[in-house]
Order: C-alpha cells, then sequence, then structure tokens
C-alpha cells in the first residue's frame, strides 16, 4: 500500500476511535426513541428483557452489571460500557469490581479488550469514583 494511502487510513480510523471514546448518551437515547417510533413492539419488548434480565436473583443486579460491562467492553461497545460503568455503580458495585471486571474483559476480548477497558476507566473516573 501507498504510504500516503496508509497514513490516510490510519488517521481516518483515529479520528474514528476518536470519536467513539467520548459517546454521546443524548444521541443514542435520541436514536433509541426513534427506533421505539419505528419498531415500537421490537423496542418495548427490549426495554422487559433488559429490565427482567438485571433483576435480582441468584446473581444480584451488581453482579449482573458486572457482567454486562465485561461483555460491552469484550464486544467493543462504547455506548454500553458508559451504561454498565454507570449502572454497576448506582448497583453498589466499588471501583475495585469495576476494575476486576476490566480484567476478566480483557482477558476474553484480547488487544481490542484493552483499548475499550480504557474508556471504562474514563467513565468511572466521570462518576467521580
Amino acid at each position: 500500500m501507498e504510504l500516503s494511502k496508509y497514513i490516510n487510513l490510519r488517521n481516518k480510523n483515529k479520528r474514528r476511535y476518536l470519536l467513539m471514546a467520548s459517546v454521546d448518551m443524548k444521541e443514542l437515547q435520541e436514536g433509541m426513541k426513534k427506533l421505539g417510533e419505528g419498531v415500537p413492539s421490537v423496542m418495548r419488548d427490549f426495554q422487559k428483557l433488559h429490565h427482567d434480565a438485571k433483576a435480582n436473583g441468584a446473581l444480584s443486579t451488581k453482579e449482573k452489571e458486572l457482567i454486562a460491562l465485561g461483555i460491552a467492553v469484550a464486544v467493543r461497545c462504547s455506548y454500553c460500557i458508559l451504561t454498565h460503568v454507570n449502572a454497576a455503580l448506582q448497583a453498589g458495585a466499588t471501583r475495585e469490581e469495576i476494575m476486576e471486571t476490566l480484567g476478566v474483559a480483557i482477558l476474553m476480548g484480547g488487544g481490542p479488550a484493552v483499548t475499550y477497558a480504557t474508556e471504562a476507566i474514563k467513565a468511572l473516573e466521570e462518576a467521580g469514583k
């Protein structure tokens, strides 16, 4: 590949990463509202699934949020990372528990999970923890 094309591709990917690193939850909520208008039964059922899956059972809500955070990092979902860091904190998770969760996510997700784990740390710090 020609060097200038490589540099342009690399800069394009870097810009994309920087955009993903600073997710806009308002933008996500607006998109989800549009989905709710377009496919109301799907989004209603998704919200029920989300609620039911997080409910206390054999695993606590806190444990489930930590699992969800680990999966979010491993599958590289920036919006999910921010959502589940905050939900885990609300459910009583500590910084140490979240950091250990990130360690397991890195184990399962490899190198790319390392970069997304940094987004979880940013969200944790923005939450004051």
